[in-house]
């Protein structure tokens, strides 16, 4: 769990590619859907409805590769969905832990409007911590790099408003049932895998 921008996603990487536990990415999965009113709401920063998502990750966790465990990134995000959450892993035989990547709020800022993507190859870079040798072109491809719609400036703020107002109480749900672990999320990437690792493998 955590804010947009937190680095949830590259640690559900490597926990899927180091532990073998399947990354379940409801960011990823409204993204691949056609319709146009998911795609107009979150490019607007707004959260999806519950339905839509709940019934995604319910589809999705009872897959094979799912029987030994998976990893929510950006799921739940409101209390009503960590609710539910709970019955439906329950219903599998699962518990679960839930691990907060805390970020100040200035870096989180940073992370998402200093974003860009090359289109053809992916290339990931951040015009603060990690630009391209030429202005806004990639490296490898030399194209003109690409902002996403909602890592401009004025979604980047509904984003972590949003967050702030809806999403942040599920971190209190999980702190009552004593099941709220949290990471500090403003280090590099490999050390905050290893504080998640000795989370997740504790006997």
């Amino acid at each position: 769990m955590g804010a947009p921008g937190a680095g949830k996603g590259t640690q559900a990487r490597l926990i899927q590619e180091r532990l073998g536990l399947p990354q379940i990415s409801t960011g990823d999965m409204l993204r691949a859907l056609a319709a146009e009113d998911i795609h107009t709401t979150q490019a607007s920063g707004l959260l999806i409805s519950d339905d839509v998502v709940i019934e995604m990750v319910r589809q999705r966790t009872v897959s094979d590769d799912c029987r030994n465990g998976y990893v929510l990134d950006g799921f739940p995000r409101t209390v009503v969905q960590a609710e539910i959450l709970e019955g439906l892993a329950s219903a599998q035989g699962k518990s679960l832990v839930a691990i907060l990547v805390d970020v100040p709020a200035g870096v989180l800022e940073k992370r998402l409007t200093g974003r860009r993507n090359c289109p053809i190859g992916n290339e990931i870079y951040n015009i603060y911590f990690k630009p391209p040798r030429r202005d806004s072109v990639c490296d490898v491809h030399e194209v003109s790099l690409l902002q996403r719609a909602d890592d401009r400036l004025d979604r980047v703020h509904v984003r972590l408003d949003t967050y702030e107002k809806q999403t942040a109480p599920v971190l209190d749900y999980y702190r009552r049932l004593g099941r709220l672990e949290v990471v500090d999320g403003d280090q590099d990437a490999e050390t905050i895998y290893a504080d998640l690792e000795k989370i997740l493998t504790r006997p």
